[in-house]
């Protein structure tokens, strides 16, 4: 049966085929015909249905097909032009959300003040609105959206899309996220049927910022260190997210040093209620500084103050101490910090403890860096991430049949 991911031969469909060509691995009808063993006629059919739905385009000659030489052939090439995704990246104060193209643009965006903790309904119901006023700025209409993509700071069972036990998002424990935001999609723009994905910031951090600037690497780890702390793992270019979403979560990693320092979960001794940057500012309010959240604390760092700083690379060697066993167990060959303490102070604290507590072996060969796209890897990694889970063999497969093509 057609469909299987990944799957060339003489049975491949007509997703295989379109795998083939975003993947680079064949790119000309010949080179599919080689690829899949299927007959130049079986390739023309099941190419001409991704080109009826606006998938494929034709691009310029390529290398010649043929060893007995002749014409260029035309190269194929994934039409990205053809629908727009909307992503959105939720902290626990405030958002992003954006509309990209399929090859992951930013087209236009908008941040504003939103706070997880007044409930999935508000929050959600928000979004949609500021969705509909980005489709409207963009020029693009909402029934070109393919999909939603929702980055949230808490663990995710992706197979749901629902939040699970989540420390910092009171009130969405279980919560129907998928059917809340398409509800709300629909009510701001009229368009009905879009499929929303939802994952862990920090994992769609991590797929982001692998697939733009670390693609052949791996095995790469994100650790995003705001309000709290949280873990991303790219394992060969798929986010590793363990049983059921809970991979990454170091932030509830117990340390010795924090025995006495009770975690917004309820537990003592977590490594977020020691170096988190809510905990950093807890401890500047307390000497007098004003501060509340990891966000204020990111601006005293950027404005150069003495005590956030020598703070944050003491909380930078905390989580090196526990990164010294993340990158043993994983071999890594990107770290990358990120986040609103993601500066000098706090990567010096971590880089202290990290070669010293690791294996030499372990550290070797890896790169130790901080965020290249900054706050908008959460969106550029929420877009990929509702691409590649449309435009995959299988769903390929159900779209096209859906399509009538």
């Amino acid at each position: 049966m057609a469909g299987r991911a990944g799957r060339t031969g003489s049975r491949a469909g007509a997703g295989e085929l379109l795998a083939l060509v975003r993947s680079g691995r064949a790119t000309t009808r010949g080179a599919l015909q080689q690829a899949t063993g299927l007959s130049r006629a079986t390739v023309g059919q099941r190419l001409d249905r991704l080109f009826r739905a606006g998938w494929l385009r034709e691009g310029a000659g390529g290398p010649v097909d043929s060893p007995l030489g002749g014409r260029p052939s035309v190269t194929l090439e994934f039409d990205d032009a053809h629908a727009v995704v909307l992503a959105a990246d939720l902290d626990t104060r405030h958002a992003r959300a954006a509309v990209l193209s399929l090859a992951g643009d930013l087209l236009v965006e908008h941040s504003g003040a939103l706070r997880v903790e007044d409930g999935p309904d508000a929050v959600l119901g928000e979004l949609g609105h500021w969705f509909g006023r980005l489709l409207e700025k963009s020029g693009r209409p909402a029934d070109e959206v393919c999909g939603i993509g929702l980055a949230v700071p808490g663990p995710v069972d992706t197979g749901t899309g629902r939040v699970v036990q989540p420390p910092i998002m009171p009130g969405w424990d279980g919560y129907d996220i998928r059917g809340r935001l398409t509800r709300a999609f629909t009510e701001h723009t009229g368009a009905a049927g879009v499929p929303v994905l939802v994952d862990n910031d920090a994992n769609l951090m991590a797929y982001g910022e692998q697939r733009a600037g670390y693609p052949d690497c791996p095995a790469f780890v994100l650790v995003k260190v705001s309000t709290g702390i949280g873990a991303g793992v790219v394992v060969d270019g798929g986010v590793y997210r363990g049983l059921d979403g809970g991979a990454g979560d170091i932030g509830h990693v117990r340390v010795a040093r924090g025995a006495d320092a009770q975690c917004r979960c309820g537990a003592y001794g977590c490594l977020a209620a020691v170096a988190g940057g809510g905990a950093v500012a807890r401890r500047l309010a307390a000497s007098g500084v004003p501060a509340a959240s990891g966000s204020d604390v990111r601006d005293l760092l950027d404005a150069g103050h003495p005590e956030a700083a020598a703070l944050a690379r003491e909380a930078g060697r905390h989580v090196g101490e526990v990164l010294a066993t993340v990158v043993t167990l994983l071999n890594p060959g990107v770290l990358m910090i990120a986040g609103d303490l993601a500066g000098t102070p706090f990567l010096t604290g971590v880089r202290e403890l990290l070669y010293q507590r690791a294996l030499p072996r372990s550290t070797a060969r890896l790169e130790v860096v901080t965020s290249r796209l900054g706050e908008r890897a959460g969106l550029v990694g929420a877009g990929a991430l509702v691409v590649e889970h449309l435009y995959a063999p299988e769903r390929a497969e159900e779209r096209l049949l859906a399509l009538g093509v």
